[in-house]
């Protein structure tokens, strides 16, 4: 029987102000309790320095973005290192003048920075104006090599692409990490709420299932702009089991043990990675086949 390898993930929901320091203050603190609950591994929601700005096209909040590594991996790099956790945090990147990214660094536990992934896939909806703000992507889907297990990380609306998820497990990753920005807008049916948030945590928790990782996601709370973040933090297990998930209205520091042994078995009992017809794929590059 394979020996247990239990991972504490510490997922750290809050509500966002005008007030960067008070945010990386309210960050700090929530990696701190999330360190003094026993985590291992803590993830930041996307963007947790600021409000969601990309609700509008405005220039002002470029003056939000930073240089990575940069003033707030100063701020995390020794934190890390003092509590000995990892720590996943999303940030606005500044790469050069007129080129910014969405991007999430990870900080091992002795505070060594083991790189950053840019988000992929931008979205361009209503409140949710993101190629205003962000080129896409271009260091490809990766994982890190940590203290407690090699670990992929992708950035919300990422979440919704099963290639993304794929492709991400097949560079090794164990878990896959979700900082997250995603609410209900003001005024809309309550039933279309209910389906748009199951169907957010529904995909998932199907990543999970198909590549026999435990997926966790974190997400904001509080009403900002013209929505209500939803909140909803949770950790799904290898079979897209739901082992943990927040509340919908709440500032909440929470820890949730996670055992990696479970990929191997997982994998050994749904071999989806095995039977895969990697020779009949092709057409995947394609945008339609026509």
């Amino acid at each position: 029987m394979k020996t247990a390898r239990t991972v504490h993930i510490g997922l750290v929901q809050t509500r966002c102000s005008a007030d960067v320091a008070s945010n990386m203050t309210k960050a700090v603190n929530g990696i701190r309790a999330a360190a003094s609950k026993g985590a291992n591994i803590v993830c930041l929601q996307e963007l947790f320095t600021s409000l969601y700005f990309c609700d509008k096209e405005e220039y002002a909040p470029f003056t939000l973005a930073e240089a990575i590594p940069g003033p707030s991996t100063d701020t995390l790099q020794p934190l890390a290192k003092e509590l000995g956790v990892v720590i996943i945090a999303s940030l606005f990147e500044k790469r050069t003048e007129g080129i910014y990214h969405n991007t999430t660094v990870v900080i091992d536990a002795d505070g060594s920075y083991l790189g950053k992934y840019r988000k992929m896939h931008i979205p361009d909806d209503p409140a949710y104006y993101e190629k205003f703000y962000f080129t896409p992507g271009d260091l490809g889907f990766k994982s890190f090599d940590t203290k407690f297990g090699k670990l992929g990380v992708l950035i919300c609306w990422d979440q919704w692409y099963p290639e993304a998820a794929r492709l991400t497990a097949l560079t090794g990753a164990e878990i896959l990490f979700y900082p997250t920005a995603i609410g209900w807008a003001d005024g809309e049916n309550p039933a279309v709420n209910k389906i748009q948030h199951d169907a957010w945590e529904t995909i998932q928790r199907a990543h999970a299932v198909a590549n026999g990782i435990p997926v966790v996601a974190v997400n904001r709370v509080g009403h900002e702009g013209n929505q209500t973040f939803w909140g909803g933090s949770f950790v799904a297990g290898n079979q897209g089991e739901l082992l943990f998930k927040a509340s919908h209205d709440k500032e909440e520091v929470n820890v949730v043990p996670v055992d990696l042994a479970r990929v191997s078995a997982a994998r050994i009992h749904w071999p989806f990675l095995r039977d895969r017809r990697i020779d009949a794929y092709s057409d995947i590059t394609k945008r339609f086949i026509d």
